[in-house]
């Protein structure tokens, strides 16, 4: 080739160019951007709209409705899904997998215009919606501020000091409190007093709302001024709120409001959310890394700020690490690259071994080369380094060696027959460089699937083929300058060796004389290889399925379930009482616990549970993962036995997307009833199963509602109406916000209620009292309410494209959950579904369909590109077909290794295997093409077939060796080990059979006689 003729005439020009490679990668390294996990878009966006007052079902009916109709006229939508619970819809929306980070932007832009197009259609009281398109922010450092001698305010002053200097550090994008509780100002009104009063509540309520309103009084000219006019009267504390005089609608006497109420400070009862760190309240910083900046300098940069604002942090505060993604990513980072150069001096010592010092090191060379350059193209490329992309390194390490295998090799073989050193890099690099780079194109093409595959599985996996494009495609661009320039420079042969048969060894004669065997009894060999290859495929469909293994993340969940409807203050309390025995536990190192919600999403594969007053997840560390195991199922013993009332679920962290519920059955239908008798068929089912646990549905409950019977006939003489008597119990029990109060540059709310032992005696409810227009006076609510009836409604209603669904959810205790859902499938399937409805298959076996799709959909056009590309190598469709065969014979590698090794095959071993196939055909590819070489030379057609195998057998046999124990560091590692295995088990035994079945094939096709 002419780059090689360039190359040796220009030798110091390729040696710096070498030079600037390595330095280049080596700075590229460093300045490449650092994750735990790889990126993926997620492409959701929460539409949340408040409906004060409604039932589930009205949210659902009345404004859920019209927002899903909004959304369903984009045309990116893939699915919209809602979720309507009394007062507050939340409709989620779901792009289609073509749109990336990117382009959604303008998507959710689009989707606001349709939102507030159809504010115009939402009931009065419903609104404003609001557009959460930052669902998917991944919050990479999340701790908890706390400490005993502190009370929660004094923790919220910490953390808003905090978010306020920490805003300023590099790389930092938003800093969300979490666990807040917005401050407000509580006017507690005494029932009797203010009854005694003669007041209207509507004259507290309208003197709370104007008393601080900001208003224009203008302004007016004096003299030459222009002077601003600002009467007095403002609230300036909260005294004086309780300063505030009242005078009744008919005039007479006027009081105080501190005469009637108590007026105090405090945070909103009850508290939406709860963060509780060691067993102490804590209020929570999450905090995120703007786009394009590294993760690992923003903690650096974190934590040096820390250090500088120690001085001005009240001593006894102390700060727990929830998650600090920029210490997980260095520990997980250089794990990594600990494997990876494990797995460089694996090959390194494989080809010292088998090649020699010489060649052994000049291969070494050539791979670190490639290594290093393909750092400088992946960081071009906007590739990170995170557990993918350095996974694809050390899968491809093997596959980079390949082509200077074949190029020394050849050189070698050229100089022990005698040939001067240039000739002899010239003919081999004429000879092999154009089969090479289309087997190495066909290798590349084997991952392209992947690569091109538009879902969150795809673009989670995607940096593994952009590693292994750039890495290979440099592999070939190496083998055919550097490696021939320094075989011609290094390499040398012991001159007793000139002219000798360099394959007359007995190993080399011991292998040509099976072959030659192999070919005359070729109906025999591959009648056996069938045999064998059938019972592979038997063996195969009994391999346990997956999708992605769970974490080593030395930490994991405890989700706890109370029945819906439980007080946070109720779910808190068992918090506590879990978090006492869970810290007693030996190998607990911290507990973080989350009340009323999910946490935010510190990890892009964490799913964040949306609010739920009976719902909280304890995130439990330990100081070693191996022992996860065990605490996690003494975890889970003690809370099924203390808590017999709850439902709680320990598990671990998923590497890649996922969610809770691996199991999902979903039915669709109309009739809530039908839906929820559906459910509970379904669960009784699942939950009767001895390997499933954390067995629920996504409605959960019913919850009980007190309903007032109102007596219309009274009601109507009072001049009462429903709103009214709604707001008498809103005031009298929960609180109703009737003004403002104005603090430097915070707002709170000003409540109105109705004082503690009144609010926590429901039956205080009977003595409520209520102002009666006609009789200007508050009368007791009893006058015009016949009496309470209690009742059940649905506190959750779940929709998808606008289909109301109600899913039921399970876990297996032990194992994977094929093997589970293929036990209960049969079971919920059997349950009679009324005409109208359906049974949809959720949670792993969706997603893991979905994935595997997204290849599909992509992969017969990349396996035509590479069938097209074999055939217009050899222009043969003979020498084709004989290649191709080879590839199903990796199954029976496949199955004894993922058999021995009890993986299951989940989706990384999909790849492994379409990667395998790769390889495969490459090594087919350089063996065919010695064939006709040796055929052209005017061998006869037994010898060039013999001739050839065994010239091969070395590089072929190197190159499988240096791929397979290169796979060796990856196997202590969970979410590369089936991987690994299907690679390192395939290839060893495709590798002996292509040496003997490819050889066999073609003498069959072409009918090659043994003399």
């Amino acid at each position: 080739m002419k780059i090689t003729e360039f190359c040796l005439e220009n030798r110091t020009t390729t040696l710096f160019l070498t030079a600037v490679a390595i330095i280049g990668g080596m700075v590229a390294y460093q300045n490449m951007g650092r994750l735990e996990d790889p990126e993926f878009t997620i492409k959701d966006a929460l539409i949340i709209t408040p409906y004060p007052g409604a039932s589930a079902e009205e949210v659902e009916q009345e404004v859920s409705d019209e927002i899903e109709i909004a959304a369903q006229q984009l045309g990116q939508l893939k699915e919209v899904e809602s979720r309507s619970e009394r007062g507050l819809s939340t409709v989620t929306v779901t792009m289609q997998d073509r749109y990336d980070k990117t382009t959604l932007p303008q998507v959710w832009d689009e989707l606001r215009r349709k939102i507030n197009d159809a504010r115009a259609n939402l009931p009065p009281g419903a609104g404003p919606s609001l557009v959460v398109d930052d669902f998917g922010d991944v919050y990479g450092v999340f701790f908890a501020i706390y400490g005993s001698e502190y009370t929660y305010d004094e923790l919220w002053d910490v953390a808003k000091f905090l978010r306020r200097e920490l805003l300023l550090v590099d790389d930092v994008a938003k800093i969300d409190v979490f666990g807040d509780r917005p401050e407000v100002v509580y006017v507690e009104l005494d029932r009797e007093r203010l009854s005694q009063s003669g007041l209207s509540p509507a004259i507290i309520i309208s003197e709370l709302q104007n008393r601080n309103l900001v208003s224009n009084s203008g302004r007016v000219n004096v003299g030459d001024e222009f002077i601003t006019i600002d009467p007095t009267g403002l609230v300036d504390s909260v005294e004086d709120i309780g300063a505030i005089t009242l005078t009744g609608e008919a005039g007479g006497a006027q009081i105080r409001l501190r005469d009637i109420a108590t007026i105090r400070r405090g945070f909103v009862e009850p508290a939406d959310r709860l963060l509780r760190y060691d067993g102490n309240l804590a209020v929570g910083l999450a905090i995120s890394t703007a786009s394009g900046g590294n993760v690992v300098t923003m903690g650096e940069a974190l934590e040096a700020r820390m250090r500088e604002l120690a001085g001005e942090i009240p001593l006894g505060v102390e700060f727990g690490i929830v998650s600090l993604q920029s210490e997980s990513v260095t520990v997980a980072i250089n794990s990594f690259l600990m494997s990876l150069l494990q797995a460089v001096g694996i090959v390194i010592i494989v080809l010292l071994a088998f090649m020699g010092a010489q060649s052994g090191f000049l291969i070494g060379f050539i791979l670190f080369l490639t290594i290093a350059g393909s750092f400088v193209f992946m960081s071009s490329a906007g590739v990170t380094l995170e557990r993918i992309s350095l996974g694809a390194l050390i899968i491809a390490l093997g596959m980079l060696v390949d082509n200077a295998i074949v190029v020394v090799d050849g050189m070698l073989v050229r100089l022990q027959k005698g040939m001067e050193r240039t000739a002899a890099a010239l003919e081999v690099v004429k000879q092999t460089a154009w089969p090479l780079l289309g087997a190495t194109i066909i290798a590349v093409l084997a991952f392209a699937a992947i690569g091109t595959s538009q879902d969150s599985t795809g673009e989670y996996t995607r940096s593994l083929y952009t590693v292994i494009l750039i890495s290979l495609l440099l592999s070939w661009v190496t083998a055919v300058t550097v490696t021939p320039l320094l075989g011609v420079m290094f390499l040398k042969v012991k001159e007793t060796e000139d002219g000798t048969d360099p394959y007359g060894s007995g190993f080399y004669r011991a292998f040509r004389g099976f072959l030659q065997a192999c070919i005359r009894l070729r109906w025999v060999t591959m009648a056996v290889v069938i045999v064998v290859f059938v019972a592979s495929v038997i063996g195969f469909g009994r391999l346990e399925q997956s999708f992605f293994p769970n974490s080593t993340r030395p930490q994991f969940m405890v989700d706890y379930w109370l029945p819906q409807g439980t007080s946070i203050e109720r779910t808190a309390a068992d918090v506590e009482a879990a978090e006492d025995y869970i810290r007693g536990i030996d190998g607990v190192a911290h507990v973080s616990s989350v009340i009323g919600g999910g946490a935010p999403r510190f990890l892009l594969t964490y799913s964040p549970e949306k609010g739920n007053s009976a719902y909280a997840q304890l995130l439990v560390d330990v100081a070693d993962s191996r022992e996860i195991d065990r605490i996690a199922a003494d975890i889970q013993q003690m809370l099924e036995a203390r808590f017999s009332d709850s439902n709680p679920q320990v598990r671990k962290f998923i590497l890649g997307p996922g969610e809770p519920g691996k199991i999902q059955a979903r039915f669709i239908g109309e009739d809530l009833d039908v839906l929820r008798d559906l459910a509970s068929q379904a669960e009784a089912i699942m939950g009767g199963h001895p390997n499933t646990f954390g067995v629920r549905n996504d409605w959960r409950e019913r919850v009980k509602v007190v309903q007032p019977v109102i007596a219309q006939d009274a009601a109507n003489l009072n001049q009462i109406s429903r709103k009214d008597i709604a707001g008498a119990l809103l005031q009298g029990f929960q609180g109703a916000r009737v003004g403002v109060y104005r603090e430097g540059d915070e707002l709170l709310p000003i409540i109105l209620r109705a004082p503690e032992y009144e609010r926590l005696d429901v039956a205080s409810i009977q003595n409520l009292q209520i102002w009666s227009p006609a009789a200007q006076r508050m009368i007791p609510l009893r006058q015009v309410v016949l009496g309470f009836e209690t009742v059940f409604e649905d506190d959750l209603i779940l929709r998808l494209n606008r289909q109301r669904t109600i899913t039921v959810l399970a876990d297996p205790r032990v194992g994977e959950a094929a093997p589970l859902l293929a036990e209960l499938r049969p079971a919920v399937e059997a349950i009679p579904l009324p005409p109208g409805y359906r049974l949809e298959w959720w949670g792993e076996y969706k997603s893991s369909n979905d994935a595997r799709e997204g290849l599909s959909s992509k992969l017969p056009l990349f396996l035509l590109a590479m069938v097209v590309l074999t055939v217009a190598l050899f222009n043969s469709l003979k020498q084709m077909a004989v290649i191709w065969l080879v590839v199903p014979l990796a199954v029976i590698g496949v199955t004894i290794g993922l058999g021995v090794t009890n993986q299951p095959f989940g989706f990384m071993a999909t790849l492994g295997f379409l990667s395998l196939s790769g390889m495969l055909i490459k090594n087919a590819i350089v063996l065919i093409d010695e064939i006709n070489l040796q055929n052209a030379e005017g061998k006869a057609p037994i010898d060039a077939v013999l001739d050839s195998a065994v010239s091969r057998l070395r590089p072929v046999a190197m190159a499988a060796a240096t791929t397979i124990l290169g796979m060796a560091p990856l196997f202590p590692d969970a979410f590369f080990v089936s991987m690994a295995v299907t690679i390192a088990f395939g290839l060893g035994f495709a590798t002996i059979l292509t040496m003997v079945v490819v050889p066999v094939l073609y003498s069959i096709f072409y009918r090659v006689k043994v003399a």
